[in-house]
């Protein structure tokens, strides 16, 4: 991997054009091995070193970064100012941030997390970004204010390219104030009485923060980390997460909630924002999920194989990491479904977007397809981020779009230089060394 200086990197990109180089932009490099390899001999360039905050409009409620700052020291110097990016923790940070990655790769991976909810994706965060293009030329989409209507909307053309139109250095995103109070509360009981209470929420006065799916594995794990569950602790719930300037404004939604919650028989057990964050952590933080193998975080990186550790982007470890979609409506039917069994899972409740993991042993490769074609029958998709070693699925399907996503993927980068090998939406095939 090369980290040139920032004053370096434009040349650097531009004798790689001249020389017809295959290369995949980066950030920290801390989730390289994710998704589909790229051709071998591929030149991985960071932007590690262009990781300086530029402008915080305070006022503005805005803040442009160097794409190589970690999310974790932005999110810092917001909170000096009482702000912050409505963003999760990108799977495997740890519980406080600790291994965030930088903020274009979670721009490049469009990651946001169950916190899109009420914040909605990071592309709909963003304002604008600068770009070097595969050829080196530097480039520009939207602005610095959030209103900004002028020309093409690149900017979300960016977001989830997965580095495949261009090197992302600068980005200019909108900002929230951190809430004063965020408090939560956790859900059990049937399904179908989840189910109905999960559409009501959705369309609440005082908008969920989080609202996600639980798998019974998941549970489980949740009532050994954070408090114990009693005898309800390995069944599925909704966690539900509530923040505002008002305590009284949450006290009032969650006594509604549990009141409603009550009469359909559900079992709902209130949760401070100490225990909420126990809760979330266990999703997103580090630590062994007791009898699920490894939990984010854990992995020491030799053995989840960040960077292209055999030069096409395959990892070393020992473990799954799938992203899973469907259709909003129908996440109560994935969670039954039997490719699932024993696995953790959260799922955005509004969205019907989550991640499912899992050590090797315990999920089949033949499982992993059952999973992917039920994904697709219930409107969505499945995203193989991770796979064992010696396992060679694909990462993505073709999507129905994919004519187009590879005209503009010609244009952007006549002479496939970008991460070829990875181009969200175009089923990956054998990649080829030569340039």
């Amino acid at each position: 991997m090369i980290t040139p200086e920032p004053h370096a990197l434009e040349p650097l990109v531009r004798e790689l054009h001249r020389q017809a180089t295959p290369w995949l932009p980066a950030g920290q490099g801390s989730r390289l091995h994710w998704g589909a390899p790229v051709a071998a001999g591929t030149t991985v360039v960071s932007c590690r070193r262009l990781d300086r905050l530029l402008e915080h409009a305070v006022g503005d409620f805005t803040v442009t970064v160097q794409a190589g700052m970690p999310l974790r020291d932005l999110q810092t110097a917001l909170a000096e100012q009482g702000q912050w990016l409505a963003l999760d923790w990108p799977w495997g940070s740890g519980a406080a941030g600790e291994d965030s990655g930088s903020i274009g790769g979670l721009v490049a991976r469009g990651l946001a997390g169950g916190l899109r909810q009420r914040y909605l994706g990071v592309r709909d965060q963003l304002i604008g970004l600068a770009l070097l293009r595969a050829d080196g030329t530097a480039a520009r989409a939207g602005g610095k204010v959030v209103k900004n209507v002028a020309g093409y909307d690149l900017v979300r053309l960016l977001a989830g390219s997965w580095g495949s139109l261009g090197l992302i250095t600068e980005l200019s995103l909108r900002t929230y104030p951190r809430p004063r109070q965020r408090r939560g509360l956790w859900l059990q009981g049937g399904l179908a009485e989840l189910e109905r209470l999960r559409q009501r929420l959705l369309t609440a006065a005082l908008a969920p923060e989080l609202l996600d799916w639980w798998s019974a594995p998941l549970a489980q794990a949740a009532g050994q980390v954070a408090n114990p569950l009693g005898e309800r602790a390995a069944e599925p719930g909704l966690l539900l997460s509530l923040a505002s300037v008002s305590g009284a404004a949450i006290e009032a939604q969650l006594q509604a909630i549990v009141s409603e919650a009550e009469a359909a028989g559900l079992h709902p057990q209130r949760l401070d924002s100490e225990r909420l964050e126990a809760f979330r952590a266990v999703a997103l933080g580090p630590g062994l999920t007791p009898g699920l193998g490894l939990a984010p975080g854990l992995a020491s990186r030799q053995d989840a194989g960040p960077g292209l550790v055999d030069g096409q982007g395959h990892g070393q470890g020992q473990r799954w990491l799938l992203r899973l979609g469907v259709l909003p409506s129908q996440g109560m039917s994935l969670l039954g479904e039997s490719a699932l069994a024993g696995l953790p899972l959260w799922l955005e409740g509004g969205s019907g977007l989550g991640l499912a993991w899992a050590a090797a042993p315990q999920l089949p490769a033949y499982r992993v397809e059952q999973l992917r074609r039920r994904c697709q029958e219930l409107g969505g998709a499945l995203t193989v981020l991770e796979q064992p070693s010696g396992v060679d699925l694909p990462a993505w399907e073709d999507a129905p779009s994919r004519p187009l996503i590879e005209a503009v993927k010609r244009q952007f980068d006549p002479s496939q230089q970008l991460a070829r090998g990875r181009l969200p939406g175009v089923r990956p095939g054998p990649v080829r060394s030569d340039s």
